[in-house]
């Protein structure tokens, strides 16, 4: 039996199945369509083409390729980081400093009666030490910069951990902290010599301020910024305030510490330079005071080193400590 269609008469249905069921040709009027064929006329069915292309496989990457690909990016991630520490990096501005101005010298571009040539200056300080009299004054400075930095950092310490923990120790502590801070602790040594006499307890005292106030700074804002989701956690996990403190502000709160530790550690240094000027007898600012009076530069260039010394020697104490504490972390530093 023949049925008579016009050339735009689908019967049927289109049965795909994963191929392409178009004829590719026109059914003219009057033919016999099979039933079940797409016979859609004025369709683009070229032969040979497919109106619905399956994609084609992908080919496989060779193993090769693909882990010299993922050690590109390696390569690429890598490149971002400053690469790993140099052995005694930081003794390499100092030394190259030195140079410059051995070879100023040695050239006769510098005053040798404003600043003496290095071998000049390292004359003059072996022969203070062979006469005792520089053996005496390091041990004063020691001295006096251990103690006033042993109670700066116990105070400071306290103070944040007061401040940081709880909402009256906030309100107490921080604000008076703050305004000490906008106080220039320098313009506080007239009043404490008033207070404390002109001997040894106000110099330490000045230096024990001079430590805490970094120290306190820089713990109490590690202390804030620790994320209050390990607060939850900690609260869920059913741990004490001591378990607390061990196990969570602690850890938060070292980087901060050993931030304010080495400001703190500069500071003595800082504050004890002049404070061994005023009323002292021995010391490596009353050494550099007499030599002042005496035009002995190359005395005042001695103490000046020993000074820079103790604090690269102090700084990289805490930097190895810090190292040794904060092992877990890792930093562009490591």
């Amino acid at each position: 039996m023949t049925t008579s269609a016009s050339p735009n008469t689908t019967t049927g249905k289109n049965t795909t199945t994963g191929t392409s069921a178009t004829t590719g040709t026109k059914t003219p009027s009057g033919t016999s369509t099979p039933i079940g064929t797409d016979t859609t006329a004025g369709t683009d069915t070229a032969a040979g083409t497919a109106a619905t292309a399956v994609p084609a496989a992908a080919a496989p990457v060779p193993a090769a390729a693909d882990d010299g690909s993922r050690a590109r990016r390696r390569q690429r991630r890598r490149g971002l980081a400053p690469g790993k520490p140099w052995p005694a990096s930081r003794l390499v501005g100092p030394l190259l400093l030195i140079v410059a101005w051995a070879a100023a010298s040695a050239a006769g571009q510098l005053d040798t009666g404003a600043i003496p040539a290095p071998w000049t200056v390292l004359r003059t300080g072996v022969n203070l030490w062979t006469d005792g009299t520089l053996t005496t004054d390091v041990l004063t400075s020691l001295e006096r910069a251990a103690y006033g930095f042993a109670i700066g950092l116990s105070a400071g310490v306290t103070l944040a951990l007061a401040s940081g923990l709880t909402r009256t120790g906030e309100a107490l502590i921080d604000g008076t902290v703050q305004l000490n801070r906008a106080i220039p602790t320098l313009g506080l040594i007239p009043l404490f010599i008033l207070w404390l006499g002109i001997g040894e307890t106000f110099k330490i005292a000045i230096i024990a301020i001079v430590v805490y106030i970094p120290i306190y700074l820089n713990t109490h804002a590690a202390l804030s910024g620790i994320d209050h989701r390990f607060v939850e956690l900690a609260e869920v996990q059913g741990l004490s305030k001591v378990q607390f403190i061990r196990q969570i502000v602690i850890p938060g709160a070292l980087p901060g510490f050993f931030v304010g530790l080495r400001l703190g550690v500069t500071g003595s240094w800082l504050g004890l330079v002049v404070l061994e000027q005023i009323n002292a007898t021995s010391g490596l600012g009353y050494m550099m005071f007499q030599a002042q009076n005496y035009g002995q530069s190359d005395v005042i260039l001695v103490g000046l080193l020993i000074y820079g010394v103790f604090g690269l020697l102090s700084d990289a104490a805490v930097r190895l400590i810090e190292r040794r504490v904060l092992s877990w972390r890792r930093t562009l530093s490591s």
